[in-house]
């Protein structure tokens, strides 16, 4: 016996929901640094992961999961304001690694104490529990989300 088909309710699509609510943060975020610091979300994001060390756009890439465009046009305005350099990639000629200047590595420091603050203003309201089933539920979506994306490219959904 079938089950009958559920109807697809906007605000009960949970991955609708999810991109929502990610919207949601975001845009109150994008605010904060294009109001304060003249940065775009990826002009942002690439900031604070070349924080942790240099990278090459393909690693950019996969690791905001942003495509090729938006990492490069970010990054361009990033050079073009001195805040990111390019260094030739002894491994990969054909690439280059990307880094912060003095200029973005200060703005960094300055950007990255408003972004928690943001992220306790968002969150303050979770406990330690909350917060901590938020992230590995998050984790578990990941997983799955690119997982699914894997079958999708290997044709396995087809």
């Amino acid at each position: 016996m079938n089950e009958p088909l559920r109807k697809l309710r906007l605000d009960e699509f949970i991955p609708y929901r999810l991109s929502y609510v990610s919207n949601l943060v975001s845009d109150a975020i994008a605010e904060t640094y294009r109001s304060l610091f003249g940065l775009r979300i990826p002009e942002w994001r690439l900031v604070a992961v070349i924080a942790e060390g240099p990278m090459t756009q393909q690693q950019l890439c996969a690791r905001t999961h942003m495509d090729k465009v938006t990492v490069s046009r970010a990054a361009a305005a990033l050079v073009g304001r001195g805040l990111l350099e390019r260094r030739a990639n002894d491994a990969d000629r054909r690439s280059h690694h990307l880094q912060l200047t003095a200029a973005g590595t200060d703005l960094y420091e300055r950007i990255a104490p408003k972004a928690l603050q943001l992220e306790a203003e968002i969150f303050g309201g979770f406990d330690e529990h909350e917060l901590k089933t938020m992230e590995r539920l998050l984790d578990r979506v990941e997983q799955a989300a690119s997982a699914a994306a894997r079958r999708q490219e290997q044709g396995e959904d087809k």
